[in-house]
């Protein structure tokens, strides 16, 4: 299975969180899976540890690429066919970072990985 990690999960993942359910554990823990992350994800990071929103232990700049180099996940960059695929997504969901992965999943036929229960409304496979 290839997953696409929501930026929340890759967050309580490599904090350990016990949020991430059972399912998910197990997923992104199977070495036959391969797991991304979208630099989508890096961008809501960046953006929310500058505003403030959001607290790492390190800088953004080590931190980050350390803990995906660590949990074996992938990066899914941004290209131009996710981008167009914006433009075909109903507006179920407002946040901009959210519906980048949706569109990526459905473009990259991935699994998405989220806690996010609206993201349900989109035609893209889920798990949680």
């Amino acid at each position: 299975m290839r997953l696409l990690l929501d930026t929340h999960v890759f967050l309580w993942w490599i904090g350990d969180d016990p949020r991430v359910s059972l399912r998910a554990h197990k997923a992104i823990a199977m070495a036959e899976n391969e797991v991304f992350l979208s630099v989508a994800s890096a961008w809501e990071i960046a953006v929310k540890t500058r505003l403030g929103k959001l607290a790492l232990p390190a800088d953004v700049e080590s931190f980050l690429p350390d803990q995906i180099q660590r949990n074996g996940i992938s990066i899914l960059p941004i290209g131009l066919a996710h981008a167009l695929r914006l433009s075909l997504l109903p507006l179920h969901h407002r946040d901009p970072f959210d519906r980048m992965l949706v569109a990526q999943a459905q473009v990259e036929n991935l699994t998405l990985v989220t806690a996010d229960a609206s993201l349900r409304r989109y035609d893209v496979k889920l798990c949680w």
